[in-house]
């Protein structure tokens, strides 16, 4: 479906399920906790107890907003972990060897078609923008990934004080750049928050559907791949 002779000056990116990738973090918690700690969990421990972490700082992680709200909610998040674990677990594991077991255990990596897909972009002189709903880590994230020199700016909803599908953090983004909300679209994986989001802010949607997606609008613009993503501009 091509985007109606639309030629954007920006390119606003989400992050998680669209650039970047996050495996099972229970599964190497799991793994991690019995290499070094000789504490075995089965699978399904594992992922209760980083499933509520995930939920804790899902709804929290607007706080992550400075250097100091960061650690702190690091610090919730790791009490969360803690209180999920079976007893057996929770009693062998000071707060430090759990919050180290916490990141260590989530691995990101970029999907394969990113770097070429960006680059691409950056060489058409169109700026690429990463809008998220993440604390205020990621730019940090994403450069450790190789993203930095590809990047015009990282906004988070921890940054802006609200979260997707809040028009805000799409118009801050647009704010950063300059442009206005005719002269950019918006490529996410999510039906509400990306899609929903973005017409809310005027901005035009993208539905990047790299396996199932709940609910996608029937009208939207949908790729399966952000390589598909150059040929409609």
């Amino acid at each position: 479906m091509a985007l109606g002779g639309v030629k954007p000056r920006a390119i606003l990116l989400d992050g998680l399920g669209t650039l970047v990738a996050l495996a099972p973090p229970w599964e190497a918690f799991a793994e991690d906790l019995l290499r070094e700690h000789r504490i075995e969990l089965s699978a399904r421990e594992a992922e209760w107890a980083f499933t509520a972490e995930m939920h804790y700082y899902r709804a929290h992680h607007l706080e992550g907003c400075d250097v100091a709200g960061l650690k702190a909610l690091r610090a919730r998040c790791a009490e969360v972990l803690h209180a999920a674990l079976p007893p057996h677990a929770a009693r062998a594991l000071s707060p430090d060897e759990l919050t180290a077991l916490m990141f260590g255990a989530l691995r990101f990596t970029l999907y394969p078609d990113v770097l070429a897909t960006l680059a691409l972009l950056r060489a058409r002189d169109i700026r690429l923008v990463v809008v998220s709903n993440w604390d205020i880590s990621l730019a940090l994230t994403l450069q450790a990934l190789g993203l930095g020199e590809l990047l015009d700016a990282v906004i988070t909803s921890a940054q802006v004080g609200v979260a997707k599908p809040a028009p805000e953090l799409f118009q801050a983004a647009l704010a950063a750049q300059e442009v206005s909300a005719a002269q950019a679209l918006h490529v996410g994986d999510d039906p509400h928050l990306d899609v929903a989001g973005a017409r809310a802010a005027g901005v035009l949607p993208v539905l990047l559907r790299r396996g199932w997606s709940p609910g996608t609008p029937a009208d939207a613009v949908t790729i399966t791949s952000l390589a598909d993503l150059p040929a409609l501009i």
